[in-house]
């Protein structure tokens, strides 16, 4: 079974009986977690008639007001990455004039920006409120795509996508840290399926734009890929700017929750036991997390399944146009793919919210992504519908991602060490996708075989190496004993220490 579920019909105990913080000073400078400074101020807030808060409605209003934006963001983040699988079939090629594996290497050098800029992302995520950093980097990568309209040859192209690069790094990391601070370790995996939701609409809104813009007259002053850039690029920086002014930064400022309901809901996520808040930089937790074999289980998985997502957002609408599809038809049969993104995605985020096994759902994903990749190696030219069919299944193996970045969220402790963790799961996610593309060689088209059968061997590996991070969760768990963290404790500083989960011997892997 997982470990450290919840109680989630719990009201605020009086915080009068609770114990006095460490010492006077500031939680960031006595090792505490800010949660516990706002919990010692507010002591009174739960103890003034014993108002008891319905966790259920609380949870609804925080649904409202945090998750809509969070879709936003990865939604653009996915579309604005994906409109070049569209313009490579609305003349970008014979526009920019590009030769050989150039469009390989565009696709390529978007993940090694942001891989680069993971390194000072790592500082960054931590010393920077998350959701005033994630609207910045929205912002900027929104300016990025509509500068991407300007490219006139392969370089300037590159540039700009090497900058979309850059400012997406703090994506995937923002919203997983911003996640762990609402949500308690079970609820967190339908909330990361919702805002992940953005990749599969990105794909059914990407084939649904790409059709639209292709209908741009030949005598425009811009091609319609150019005008497609611009036109998105727009919308990204509205979003972002909305992030950055209505997404609080941390529970405890949020202007639309009064007191008692911020204390009612740090108490309902005090068995995390990874806490919500610490600006203190921690260098040491860093070599521990280099060390932790979790983190290189969870590492090589999220590469091993992001070939696979590589190949997916950067050659789906090539791979259907070489069936013999017109490129609008293309852009249209892509969609379907969303679809299915969508579904797995909500499959594996409602089934563990109800029965757990995260291991088991990533795997389950992973078998039709893996007969997805054998139709399209295996069966003749002339089978369309067949590959078709193939091209879609190997859409489920997307829905596994959010599942690595719960894991990573739940299962690091200490604010460095788990700032460390999303930076390197979300570059590991790149390097993934750096390979993808290059697995697409020139002389291997039109078919693009060794692609195809690297979809499939990569699927394989990542569900090997998913089994021992599960075993490795049980056997840890096991050696730590069966004691379990509960809501009652959460006005003891020890629960909102800044330890890692190594140095916590109440944390509980989730599995």
């Amino acid at each position: 079974m997982s470990s450290v579920d919840e109680k989630s019909q719990k009201s605020p105990s009086d915080l009068e009986t609770a114990s006095p913080p460490p010492t006077g000073r500031p939680a960031s400078d006595t090792g505490v977690d800010g949660a516990w400074k706002f919990l010692n101020d507010h002591r009174n807030a739960a103890a003034a008639g014993d108002v008891a808060v319905d966790i259920r409605s609380l949870r609804r209003k925080i649904d409202f007001h945090v998750v809509p934006l969070m879709f936003c963001c990865y939604t653009m983040q996915f579309l604005d990455k994906v409109i070049l699988n569209y313009a490579a079939v609305m003349g970008l090629h014979d526009d920019l004039k590009l030769v050989g594996n150039q469009f390989s290497n565009i696709a390529t050098f978007l993940f090694v920006g942001l891989i680069c800029f993971e390194v000072p992302n790592i500082w960054f995520l931590q010393m920077v409120p998350a959701a005033k950093w994630l609207g910045i980097n929205v912002t900027l990568w929104g300016v990025a795509t509509a500068c991407g309209a300007a490219a006139f040859n392969y370089q300037t192209l590159l540039v700009s996508r090497i900058f979309l690069g850059i400012f997406e790094a703090t994506v995937g990391p923002s919203l997983m840290l911003i996640s762990s601070q609402w949500y308690t370790k079970s609820e967190q995996a339908p909330r990361f399926s919702f805002w992940y939701l953005g990749l599969g609409l990105g794909q059914i809104i990407g084939g649904a734009v790409s059709y639209a813009f292709q209908h741009v007259a030949p005598g425009a002053g811009l091609a319609g890929w150019r005008i497609m850039f611009v036109a998105l690029g727009v919308v990204t920086v509205v979003i972002g700017l909305c992030t950055m002014f209505f997404m609080p930064d941390t529970p405890m400022k949020a202007r639309w929750l009064t007191d008692v309901e911020k204390v009612a809901l740090l108490k309902h996520v005090s068995v995390n036991q990874t806490g919500i808040e610490s600006r203190k930089f921690r260098p040491k937790q860093i070599l521990e997390a280099a060390c932790d074999p979790q983190m290189w289980l969870l590492t090589l998985s999220v590469v091993l399944l992001s070939v696979s997502s590589g190949v997916v957002t950067t050659y789906s609408a090539t791979l259907i146009r070489n069936l013999g599809y017109t490129p609008k038809k293309a852009a249209l049969m892509n969609m379907p793919s969303g679809v299915v993104s969508i579904f797995f995605t909500l499959l594996v985020g409602f089934g563990i919210r109800m029965r757990s096994h995260r291991w088991a759902w990533i795997i389950l994903c992973i078998i039709p992504a893996i007969i997805g990749g054998a139709l399209m190696s295996f069966l003749p030219t002339t089978n369309r519908s067949g590959i078709l069919a193939g091209i879609y299944l190997v859409n489920a193996v997307v829905a596994p991602l959010t599942i690595f970045y719960n894991w990573t969220a739940a299962n690091f402790g200490g604010a460095t060490k788990r700032a460390f963790a999303t930076a390197i799961i979300s570059g590991s996610f790149s390097l993934g996708n750096i390979i993808g593309p290059q697995t697409f060689q020139a002389r291997d088209a039109p078919q693009f075989r060794p692609a195809k059968l690297a979809v499939m061997g990569t699927q394989a590996g990542c569900a090997l190496t998913t089994f021992l991070l599960f075993l490795y969760y049980v056997w840890e768990n096991k050696r730590r004993g069966a004691r379990l963290e509960t809501e009652e404790s959460f006005m003891e500083p020890e629960v909102w220490a800044t330890l890692t989960d190594r140095e916590n011997k109440r944390f509980r892997y989730t599995y």
